[in-house]
């Protein structure tokens, strides 16, 4: 019996396992090599960093007195990073990702705050560790998502970061009168 030697297929890579805030910052540190990929991939840290803080504060105590400061300074981390975001460059804005990555992150700050309006006579806020990790999670997903494929993009099309960089003030408008005449 003559049998053909099957052709193999090539080994899947191998995912590194991320089981907590700090992991994602450290997979990011490590695949990213454009520069404002890392520049973002740290202030997603920071987010992470924060995070597993809230995490430990809710596991232990969902007391306002105790939990409300540790939401408050996500918020405040939440608001400095989304500010960064908004200031990334147009070849970033220019992804289907970017969007749906500053809703989530809008998502995020609007859930925080919901979470800290309880009534002022609950001693305790309704957010638990799993609902806070939850939609932190999430949200970190979003972002190492549009990490991604802007990598892949820079990757496939052989572009620069910076070209779209240089573009000047009425360009710019130009682009918003036309982006604002297709959404009417």
């Amino acid at each position: 019996m003559d049998t053909e030697p099957q052709p193999t297929s090539p080994r899947p890579a191998t995912v590194p396992s991320i089981q907590t805030f700090g992991d994602v910052s450290n997979f990011l540190r490590g695949v990213i090599a454009d520069e404002d990929s890392r520049a973002f991939s740290d202030s997603m840290g920071e987010l992470a960093a924060h995070a597993e803080g809230v995490i430990a504060v809710l596991a232990r105590s969902r007391r306002r007195d105790e939990a409300a400061p540790a939401l408050m300074d996500m918020l405040t981390v939440l608001r400095v990073h989304r500010v960064f975001v908004l200031q990334l460059g147009l070849s970033w804005r220019g992804l289907y990702e970017y969007a749906g990555y500053l809703q989530s992150v809008n998502n995020l700050r609007i859930l925080i705050g919901q979470w800290l309006q309880a009534p002022p006579w609950q001693d305790e806020l309704e957010v638990t560790a799993t609902d806070f990790q939850s939609a932190t999670w999430r949200t970190l997903g979003d972002g190492m998502l549009l990490i991604d494929m802007y990598e892949q993009w820079l990757e496939r099309d052989g572009v620069d970061s910076e070209r779209f960089d240089d573009v000047t003030e009425p360009q710019r408008e130009q682009v918003q009168q036309w982006w604002q005449k297709l959404r009417r």
